[in-house]
């Protein structure tokens, strides 16, 4: 299974992710957006960083949490690309973002959007969310 792929959209990022697990599903959304960043990492020790959400259902909670690691990602210049479980349910999570420093990004993305959102469970048990990204 691969795990995200970019769709066509003429002005922004859109992109779809896929998992066999909710929790498969938002690190592999966390991996497409990070590497649509194009970072160049510094070579140094990893980072780690804690989040804990509320939301109001699980398509919130995901965008929520792409928001989340997106201001960590700008504000610490650091790219995450694991994710620790602490504890995940459709309206909470609480994780680890495991990452490296950065010294530049290629792209930028403004915001994560609630337009075109969608985050569903196909027949065959697999997750797969859509989600829209401001650049």
């Amino acid at each position: 299974m691969k795990k995200y792929e970019i769709l066509e959209h003429t002005a922004d990022l859109k992109m779809r992710a896929f998992g066999r697990t909710k929790e498969e599903l938002f690190l592999n959304m966390l991996l497409g957006m990070t590497n649509s960043l194009r970072a160049e990492i510094k070579k140094q020790k990893s980072k780690i960083k804690k989040i804990k959400i509320k939301s109001l259902n699980l398509s919130n909670l995901l965008v929520d949490f792409l928001s989340e690691a997106l201001y960590l990602t700008q504000i610490n210049r650091e790219i995450y690309n694991k994710i620790k479980f602490k504890k995940f349910t459709d309206i909470k999570l609480e994780v680890e973002l495991i990452g490296q420093k950065v010294e530049r990004f290629s792209e930028d993305i403004k915001a994560v959007t609630y337009h075109d959102l969608d985050v569903r469970q196909r027949k065959d048990g697999t997750w797969e969310a859509t989600v829209l990204f401001d650049i």
